[in-house]
């Protein structure tokens, strides 16, 4: 006989199952949407110039990471004729972290200056969906904070209205 699971078990369970594969808490409804949407404006203003893989696993020392979304020089790839990636060996140009409703900013402050920046990554972006604000961080210089206005990431040349990132 099957036990029958309250929603609070399920969704612990599932919690745990998501915190564990991705070594993140667990994303919400604005996150995804947030996450959509930069996809959304980074394809249709740079696609030509760049890559926005999402959910990447990066091989990264010493430990791996699956950043929101990666910046990379723009791919080619045949799907029929590649080799599939799994983890990705080269490092990104930027990436992308949104933050969880239970993810400190900090931890993601010090997973860009030990583990992303180390192996090559030029700059990170930490969007703060309550703030509506994303913060660019590069290695050596001080954290921009963007809450209005255009965001813009020197290492990629990107810019972004903030207001039409948070349009969701």
């Amino acid at each position: 006989m099957m036990k029958d699971y309250s929603q609070n078990e399920v969704d612990d369970y599932l919690e745990t199952d998501y915190e564990t594969e991705r070594g993140k808490p667990l994303p919400s409804l604005d996150h995804s949407l947030i996450q959509a949407r930069l996809s959304q404006l980074l394809l249709n203003n740079y696609g030509k110039q760049y890559s926005f893989p999402s959910e990447l696993d990066l091989e990264l020392a010493p430990k791996g990471a699956t950043p929101d979304l990666c910046v990379y020089p723009k791919m080619k790839r045949d799907p029929q004729v590649d080799e599939p990636v799994i983890k990705m060996k080269e490092p990104p140009i930027a990436v992308v972290e949104i933050i969880s409703p239970k993810q400190a900013l900090d931890d993601i402050t010090e997973k860009a200056r030990l583990r992303y920046f180390p192996n090559g990554v030029k700059t990170v972006w930490i969007v703060i969906p309550s703030f509506k604000a994303i913060v660019l961080v590069v290695p050596g210089l001080n954290t921009t904070y963007f809450n209005k206005g255009e965001f813009y990431d020197p290492a990629t040349n990107i810019k972004l209205s903030i207001e039409e990132v948070f349009d969701i």
